[in-house]
């Protein structure tokens, strides 16, 4: 069996494990908690990220570099990043909803892949001189977790954006906050006194809420560090290959407008008077700016960067 037909076998494998865990993940969230279904989302989406992290070995044994030279090596190094981000998020914080929301984003990203991507663009090329370079690693790999981090971080400010309609929750911008002390409050029993039920679920929910705000509070926070760092390295490794830091190129521009974007956000964070839905918006605005900075700046601009497959 050659190299092709097993990285596609793979592919079609995670996309078909990627819709059952969205599935049970989904079911999870309706239901008590069930440590049986728990260890089964668990299991197959390690399972999913094993096969992806395969498909990737594979290609870098195979053309001895490392596989982030085109948009279908990029692709499937996202949707790896993203169910390491699910996996060892959902361990430390033992919160369903992590793995629910983003299965469905990993698994439009392999459908993407298996059935979008013409077959030429998921064939390696030999790299041009500017992509002989160390930095090809340090740079694409930290942009690319940079945006699977931040990719998180945005679809937890959706979600809470979306259950916080028409509630007051206190938010928690400051970052003196104790994360795990909100994590816990949301595990353990809402509240010891006697009331009603309702009074019961409402708080609940409250501290649910500020779980899912303040993870991705903490989550956005590790990514822009990340999107900083790849920038930089990028101006670095431009500057090295054709002799200018910065050259106005769309992807640039759009990296640039991505940072700004987070960079806002996380002011409106430590701004007590910006509380509330506000940085949840302006989280969720970064989720559409990634994804033009991403694939829309690539498929739709002539630059550097681009992988001329709309308008070539």
């Amino acid at each position: 069996m050659n190299s092709h037909l097993i990285e596609n076998s793979l592919i079609n494998i995670s996309f078909g494990t990627l819709l059952i865990v969205l599935l049970i993940s989904w079911l999870n969230l309706t239901i008590n908690k069930n440590k049986t279904l728990d260890n089964i989302i668990n299991t197959l989406t390690i399972q999913v990220n094993l096969s992806l992290g395969s498909c990737l070995l594979m290609r870098w044994i195979k053309y001895t570099y490392f596989p982030l030279s085109n948009l279908y090596e990029s692709l499937i190094f996202l949707a790896w990043c993203l169910t390491i981000i699910g996996l060892i998020t959902n361990k430390k914080t033992n919160n369903r909803v992590l793995i629910a929301i983003i299965s469905p984003i990993s698994l439009l990203i392999v459908a993407f892949i298996s059935f979008c991507l013409p077959e030429d663009m998921k064939k390696a090329a030999p790299l041009v001189p500017a992509l002989q370079s160390n930095w090809l690693m340090m740079h694409v790999t930290i942009m690319m977790l940079s945006y699977a981090v931040l990719i998180t971080g945005s679809l937890l400010s959706t979600l809470f954006l979306i259950i916080s309609t028409g509630k007051r929750v206190k938010t928690y911008g400051s970052s003196y906050t104790n994360s795990n002390r909100i994590i816990m409050e949301y595990k353990s029993e809402p509240i010891r006194t006697k009331i009603n039920n309702n009074q019961v679920e409402a708080k609940h929910n409250i501290n649910l809420l500020q779980a899912i705000d303040n993870l991705s509070y903490r989550t956005i926070g590790f990514g822009f560090p990340l999107l900083t760092i790849g920038i930089i390295s990028g101006a670095v490794w431009a500057n090295e290959a054709w002799g200018t830091y910065w050259s106005w190129d769309p992807k640039e521009t759009w990296a640039l407008i991505t940072w700004i974007v987070f960079a806002v956000y996380l002011h409106t964070r430590i701004n007590q008077k910006l509380t509330g839905q506000i940085p949840s918006i302006i989280g969720s605005i970064g989720f559409i700016v990634i994804w033009l900075c991403y694939l829309g700046v690539n498929f739709l601009s002539k630059g550097l960067h681009s992988y001329g497959w709309i308008f070539s």
